[in-house]
């Protein structure tokens, strides 16, 4: 144990003794000598795929706590010039030690996601609920003690359509709550961002809207994954021209979080020589290419022989000389005053653009969750399947208002219990209707899904919550979050088990309010009543 406690602690100060790298106005700088820092970036995660979804599973590698393929890699990834890495998923239970250990040796960061495959901001059922900000701050949690942590990505290519940027404002309020979260805890300085696609149908107002309003609710730096020049390709005919004039005056760190067009190959990269030149380094501060494993999609710089050799594709060689050739100088973080402060003009809701600016989705509170829960008198049964919520929520919507648990980007309309799991929402509205029917037991049956149970009346910081709240859940909870608990209202998100959202579950707008598939029958049912 004491041989364990001394490596532990070996490799931990061996990660904390790398320079920090910092933000100020719209550029990276090494913390103690004023040095700019340009991100010469890899993707780095084998068998992942992040791009909005929840897949219901949660099976992945995490790329840090795999001790001995970090020691196969990180001296290849040193060939490469490489002073960052790109994960997107990990486990925050795992050790990171040795992996962060020797990144750190190499003089390698890291930008992690904070996602992973079965918990994520879906785009085509967004929400910000409370085993995601769990998931999201516990990775925080884990990686903060690495000093080659840059930062994090809140999302990933989230909203990539028009009909799917309502998801934005759910990102965005999750960028805001990990910024309240890192400074709430006291750790050091580590931004948080997003990383977004290249349509040109949203791209503008996207970048506008995750840096607009207050800087307290914005990223701290920007991700742009393009893949816009491709083989033979040149800084106007790629785009890169009109895309670096439209950051000219962003007012944080812009880069490139994915770049590497395979559509020709082998990949030559000369876009490097682009993004690290004359004509972008002001504005870019380099990029993170894609990806340093081959799988199936044909973006690899190395194919994995075994767990302790590699064999370097075409594109290795390509890359590795002109990376080898990006070198700007930068400017000074001691004589570097920013100009470009002003913060962009939200977009408005319109056809094109359907997330509100203001309001964002409330902060995840697990304590109001529970202690509503604890308050129900009438609850559902834990007999009762997860398979059988969809339609109680049709039968419960159809008796009573269920404004209390609904979430609309769009609109800005959001119930103080949308954060909730499916199981503390539909206790919420069984107790509802059964409180608004004088609590009388035939109020709480609903085809015997349903029972009365012993309540835990609120007080202190349950009544407080509660009455922020309201009855009918339409209040604004201004209170923060205290911490968090193992209560049933606050059960992670997945596929199967008892009192949680199904990851497959569909929003659905009606008129002004969007609604989980578990309660959009229940509207069905109603028109279907009216046009009998």
């Amino acid at each position: 144990m004491k041989l364990s406690l001394a490596v532990g602690a070996s490799l931990l100060g061996s990660a904390l003794a790398i320079d920090p790298i910092v933000i100020k106005g719209s550029k990276f700088f090494y913390s103690s000598n004023n040095t700019q820092f340009y991100i010469r970036g890899v993707a780095y995660q084998q068998d992942y795929s992040s791009n909005g979804t929840t897949s219901g599973s949660n099976s992945y590698k995490d790329p840090l706590a795999d001790a001995t393929a970090c020691e196969r890699d990180v001296p290849i990834l040193q060939e490469l010039n490489t002073n960052t890495i790109r994960v997107y998923a990990v486990d925050p239970t795992a050790n990171h030690d040795k992996c962060m250990q020797l990144l750190a040796d190499a003089g390698i960061y890291v930008i992690s996601d904070l996602s992973d495959p079965s918990q994520a901001i879906d785009r085509s059922d967004p929400r910000w609920e409370v085993s995601l900000y769990e998931r999201y701050t516990s990775v925080i949690d884990d990686l903060s003690q690495y000093n080659n942590t840059i930062g994090f990505f809140a999302g990933n290519e989230v909203s990539n359509t028009v009909s799917t940027t309502d998801a934005s404002a759910f990102v965005k309020a999750a960028v805001r709550d990990m910024k309240a979260y890192i400074k709430e805890k006291g750790y050091r300085s580590m931004g948080v961002g997003y990383a977004t696609n290249d349509d040109s149908t949203i791209r503008v107002n996207m970048a506008d809207y995750f840096n607009c309003e207050s800087s307290e609710d914005s990223i701290d730096f920007w991700g742009y994954n393009i893949y816009s020049w491709c083989g033979d390709s040149s800084y106007q005919a790629s785009g890169y021209k009109e895309r670096t004039e439209e950051f000219r005056n962003y007012s944080v760190p812009v880069f490139f979080a994915e770049y590497g067009c395979n559509a020709v190959t082998p990949r030559k990269f000369t876009e490097i020589k682009a993004l690290f030149g004359d004509k972008m380094n002001d504005v870019w501060s380099g990029g993170i290419v894609y990806m340093y494993f081959q799988e199936a999609n044909n973006y690899g710089l190395v194919s994995v022989v075994d767990s302790t050799s590699v064999s370097k594709m075409a594109d290795f060689t390509y890359y590795s000389s002109e990376i080898a050739s990006a070198t700007p100088t930068g400017t000074n973080k001691a004589s570097y005053t920013p100009t470009n402060t002003a913060l962009q003009s939200c977009p408005a809701v319109t056809s094109d653009w359907r997330a509100k600016a203001t309001p964002l989705p409330p902060t995840p509170n697990e304590e109001l969750c529970d202690c509503m829960v604890a308050a129900a008198g009438c609850v559902v049964k834990d007999s009762i399947s997860t398979s059988k919520y969809s339609d109680l929520f049709s039968t419960i919507c159809g008796m009573t208002e269920c404004d209390g648990v609904l979430a609309n980007g769009t609109t800005g309309v959001y119930g103080a219990y949308g954060m909730c799991n499916a199981k503390a929402q539909l206790n919420f509205l069984l107790n509802k209707y059964y409180t608004e029917h004088s609590s009388q037991a035939s109020a709480c049956s609903f085809g015997g899904s349903a029972t009365t149970t012993s309540t835990t009346k609120p007080t202190g910081t349950c009544s407080s919550l509660m009455k922020e709240a309201g009855t009918a859940g339409t209040g604004t909870v201004t209170s923060k979050p205290t911490g968090t608990s193992s209560g049933e209202a606050a059960s992670s998100s997945s596929s199967s088990g008892v009192g949680v959202p199904l990851a497959g579950s569909t929003m659905v707008t009606v008129g002004s309010f969007q609604l989980g598939a578990y309660a959009v029958t229940a509207v069905v049912a109603a028109l279907g009543m009216v046009l009998l």
